[in-house]
């Protein structure tokens, strides 16, 4: 079974690939991501992804100290499609993106157009691009770290929401939108299926909320 909504036949997946370079975001298979579009080279890059297939691959700089041009991404990133576009007054581009499918960094190919653009290795990652079932995993273990986690952040939360979230979902929006590390958003990301990144974020959530409790209890 295909991935529903905004799909494109797996076989039909592009050659090429341009790609958004953000540090700290992270785009997941079946998550949403609105951004910002500003810079002339990525108002380019989102003019040429409409006029064609509408996708742009999301990835994280591999190191932000680094004078390498262009600068080193890592290897894997999700590419997604534009479900959503408006213009503002001021010329910006509000966009959002509909994660599809995860992809390894080929080639790099030249672009006149001031973006980077790929060869993706759509293979390993064709999973992405079925149907993902509900499945079982210890939610109260999850939301027991996560508000623990939200507690020592000081994030607010619409907890009537989460704990209506079913599981495929509450998954995918915890991973992209809590503030963790980018190796641990890596992490994340190359988790296998949406059961090993369930168990990762579980073990990011504690692991902080301990290391935390233990500081407490060197200071005291």
């Amino acid at each position: 079974m295909v991935h529903s909504g905004f799909s494109i036949d797996f076989n039909k997946l592009p050659k090429t690939l341009p790609i958004f370079p953000l540090e700290g975001v992270l785009l997941l298979p079946h998550g949403r991501l609105p951004l910002n579009i500003f810079e002339p080279r990525y108002l380019a890059m989102t003019d040429d992804a409409l006029s064609t297939d509408r996708l742009i691959g999301i990835i994280q700089p591999a190191s932000s100290n680094t004078q390498e041009t262009p600068s080193p991404v890592f290897k894997t990133g999700c590419a997604g499609r534009i479900t959503a576009f408006s213009e503002t007054e001021d010329g910006r581009y509000l966009i959002t993106l509909s994660g599809l499918i995860r992809f390894d960094v080929g080639e790099e190919i030249p672009t006149p157009r001031g973006y980077r653009r790929i060869l993706p290795d759509w293979g390993p990652y064709k999973k992405d691009y079925l149907e993902t079932e509900d499945f079982s995993f210890s939610k109260d273990r999850l939301l027991g770290a996560l508000k623990k986690y939200f507690e020592r952040k000081a994030i607010d939360a619409d907890w009537e929401t989460i704990n209506k979230m079913d599981n495929v979902r509450l998954v995918t929006t915890l991973a992209m939108i809590c503030p963790f590390d980018p190796p641990e958003q890596q992490a994340l990301l190359m988790a296998r299926d949406i059961v090993e990144r369930a168990e990762t974020i579980i073990s990011i959530l504690e692991i902080s909320t301990h290391d935390v409790s233990e500081a407490d209890d060197v200071r005291h």
